[in-house]
């Protein structure tokens, strides 16, 4: 199902090409579902052992509610989610997980199908030169890989996430000092490059699966936000329908969207 704010995408319909660029989230966003994670396609693997699997199980359970409390500060909830994820970093290093292990993670059959559709729809914005951007707190290496795996890796899309370092061919941390988490994603990241090519395009079609996501673009454009709403639906509506435009649930694909716009 598709619920959508009828007088803002008739004015999407009229903008050019050349006018907006893509920003969007990668897990449960271009995937199908919010159980479909790069974090989760690592202890989904079967190169990983029990204990390993025990450990990130125990910290997500930890933090997670911390993530879902309304009750808490966004200040005090960043610095919870900043620790989580040095956490998850932590343990993929305590655990020696291997570049192998992360390569056979983005299989993105058993581990991260992508959205029906999603493979059509980055096709056509390449075709169309339209930057894509995608800023993750997941894992960056393995959403590149995806790209690659899906024959979707084009040149028009960027990709900030948190890519990880190697040293004889085991994780030890990541390239970039400061992680990523669902609560610091923004534009302000992108390099000066990126932000003087896409400078001129006054638009945005924001893609998320959760309400942090909304954040990831600056306010002084046109921001169009389209939302996958997969879980917990009667729960979530309303909230969703008060932040996004286009809010789709029940696993809608790329090619139920198009038909909107």
């Amino acid at each position: 199902m598709i619920i959508y704010n009828k007088d803002k995408i008739e004015r999407l319909k009229n903008i050019l090409n050349n006018d907006f660029y893509i920003l969007t989230d990668f897990d449960g966003t271009i995937t199908k579902g919010s159980n479909n994670s790069t974090w989760a396609s690592i202890f989904k693997n079967e190169k990983v052992s029990h204990e390993f699997i025990q450990e990130c199980t125990k910290i997500y359970n930890y933090y997670h509610k911390y993530e879902l409390n309304k009750g808490i500060s966004i200040e005090e909830k960043s610095k919870i989610m900043e620790e989580w994820y040095k956490n998850n970093i932590k343990t993929l290093e305590k655990y020696s997980i291997t570049k192998e292990i992360i390569q056979n993670s983005t299989d993105t059959v058993k581990y991260l199908p992508f959205r029906d559709g999603a493979k059509e729809f980055l096709k056509d914005m390449y075709e169309k030169s339209i930057p894509v951007i995608i800023i993750s707190a997941g894992v960056g290496d393995i959403i590149e890989q995806a790209l690659i795996n899906e024959k979707s890796n084009y040149e028009n899309i960027y990709i900030y996430s948190n890519f990880l370092k190697y040293e004889n061919e085991k994780i030890v941390g990541t390239k970039s000092k400061e992680l990523i988490h669902p609560l610091n994603k923004n534009e302000i990241i992108m390099s000066d490059d990126l932000k003087a090519k896409i400078s001129n395009r006054k638009n945005i079609l924001l893609f998320g699966n959760n309400l942090y996501d909304i954040k990831m673009a600056n306010n002084e454009k046109n921001i169009f936000k389209i939302g996958f709403l997969d879980e917990n639906i009667d729960e979530k509506i309303e909230d969703y329908k008060a932040f996004y435009d286009i809010v789709c649930t029940d696993n809608s694909s790329y090619f139920d969207l198009k038909k909107t716009f």
